[in-house]
């Protein structure tokens, strides 16, 4: 059954009454970042292994450098704009116009004629990708029932490695076709997630959060109800989630605390929340992913594996074993914590890349009486990184960062964690083949290195968010919960009771209240 509910905006809904189908809608539709995004990356991996497109362009390293960063300058001018849009005109909306933008992209992309064209679509397609991807992480964060939200935001970009398997799989299809559709084919399959995003929208409530800044109260309760006890309003654990949240914003306007981008900047809490919380983009860029998300064909060919056929063949084994891994790692996160979880993936790390270096220098010797067992070998360590790399980044990098930031930071501190993101990594794609090109298998010495550092400051300066709602997070770094009644896992449990007619009554008189003191005002 579909139940019509007000979302306080434009884009109306239709809200299933099972909390389960809605949270399974709820991934479907936030999915469309990471999943485009990982068919973007094994898209072009498997494009640049491609005759058909290499030659079609007349590629250089420089040129495809260009080709495959470009789409980081869109992700890299979409965060300027994403908070400010997602706060203003709702999370639902932000994701809607996002995937629209990716979708316009996509289709320049596929009808690409020269270099230029197909960097100012890519750039396109990045913009929107950032602005779906981070009111879709926002969304999710607000929306999920505490219990659930480690495996539904964490399985955002999870689907990063659906979206790559389909884009290898397609890529390996037509990669013998003689003909320039062996590349603009997988490229225009690649606006099929936001399509799908577009559909489901009408289908989601709203998120409560927003709702209660903006004063839809009675909206933001049936949406509260919806995500956490199959719409029943009266529920312990909803009146419980809905009370935290009316409370903790309340306090937040009575604290003057407002939706400019300046309150990141404007406080030592904020500061630190901030500092926190963007770390994940920067972190899970330079941890040496790159090398493999983008450029696998040069890194298969500094082990010896140069048939394009076997490369692409070897994309498709890779995305399955780092979907397995990053689904492995959500668990860890949901059940282990968040900050044990990014240590454990650092440290395994910091140890492929040695030894993926290592091997890589022992080929790059001798590359002619190199063994079949030091090819396979270096293959194989490689494989691993990647697994390892997504135990971690692949969930946390949407999760943990609105975890960590309060209501009026999140949508901000979101879009400046995805900045650090495609900022590094428009240089960092850029570079990596001149690098591999120039310096070889001492890339991943290089990166090793900066793991370690990582792995240092994720140890010091990280908290942990598991099991705790984001209101109750707030006490971590406020040193006080801004709201009375007990924790909602408390509540779930059984540890801990709430008067439920008592806390309305409550509700009721708050917001009461605030209505007319605004009409004084």
């Amino acid at each position: 059954m579909l139940k019509k509910t007000q979302t306080g905006t434009w884009l109306p809904a239709w809200v299933p009454e099972s909390t389960i189908t809605l949270s399974v809608l709820l991934m479907l539709c936030a999915m469309v970042q990471s999943a485009t995004g990982g068919y973007d990356g094994s898209m072009l991996n498997g494009l640049n292994i491609l005759p058909s497109y290499t030659d079609y362009f007349n590629l250089n390293a420089a040129t495809t450098g260009l080709n495959t960063a470009s789409v980081f300058i869109g992700g890299a001018l979409g965060p300027i704009f994403s908070g400010v849009i997602a706060d203003r005109i709702g999370r639902r909306p932000a994701i809607f116009w996002g995937s629209v933008i990716t979708l316009l992209g996509v289709l320049l992309q596929t009808a690409a004629q020269n270099i230029a064209m197909f960097v100012v679509a890519r750039i396109i397609l990045g913009f929107g990708s950032a602005l779906s991807g981070i009111a879709g992480g926002v969304y999710l964060s607000e929306t999920f029932p505490s219990r659930w939200r480690a495996w539904g935001v964490g399985m955002l970009n999870n689907f990063y490695y659906v979206g790559a398997l389909l884009a290898a799989g397609i890529t390996l299809g037509t990669g013998t076709w003689n003909s320039t559709w062996a590349w603009r084919l997988p490229s225009l399959f690649q606006g099929i997630f936001s399509l799908l995003c577009i559909i489901v929208l009408p289908f989601i409530p709203e998120s409560p959060r927003w709702l209660v800044h903006e004063e839809f109260f009675e909206e933001a309760r049936i949406s509260v109800a919806q995500t956490n006890s199959n719409g029943n309003i009266s529920d312990p654990v909803s009146i419980a989630v809905y009370k935290e949240i009316v409370d903790t914003l309340d306090w937040e306007k009575k604290e003057g605390i407002t939706m400019s981008p300046l309150e990141m900047i404007k406080t030592p809490v904020s500061r630190k929340r901030l500092l926190i919380g963007m770390s994940p983009g920067p972190f899970s860029c330079i941890a040496g992913n790159i090398i493999a998300s983008y450029y696998l064909g040069p890194e298969l060919d500094t082990a010896g594996i140069t048939d394009f056929i076997q490369q692409l063949k070897a994309n498709v084994v890779l995305n399955v074993w780092c979907l397995a891994c990053a689904i492995t790692g959500t668990h860890l996160a949901a059940v282990w914590g968040r900050k044990p979880t990014a240590l454990l993936s650092e440290g395994l790390m910091v140890t492929c890349l040695f030894i993926i270096g290592g091997l890589s220098k022992m080929y790059a010797d001798n590359p002619t009486g190199a063994s079949k067992s030091l090819v396979y070998g270096d293959v194989a360590v490689m494989f691993l990184f990647q697994g390892f790399y997504s135990i971690a980044w692949t969930p946390l990098l949407y999760l943990y960062p609105p975890e960590i930031m309060n209501y009026s930071i999140r949508a901000n501190g979101l879009a400046v964690s995805s900045f650090a993101l495609n900022a590094f990594a428009l240089v960092f794609v850029f570079i990596m083949p001149i690098g591999l090109a120039n310096i070889g298998w001492r890339m991943y010495m290089v990166n090793a290195s900066w793991d370690i550092v990582i792995a240092g400051l994720i140890a010091v300066f990280w908290v942990e968010t598991k099991g705790k709602t984001l209101e109750e997070i707030d006490a971590i770094f406020e040193g006080v919960k801004h709201s009375d009644v007990p924790d909602v896992e408390a509540i779930r449990l059984g540890k801990a009771q709430i008067d439920v007619g008592a806390v309305e009554t409550e509700l009721e008189n708050e917001i009461a209240g605030d209505n007319d003191k605004m009409k004084g005002e």
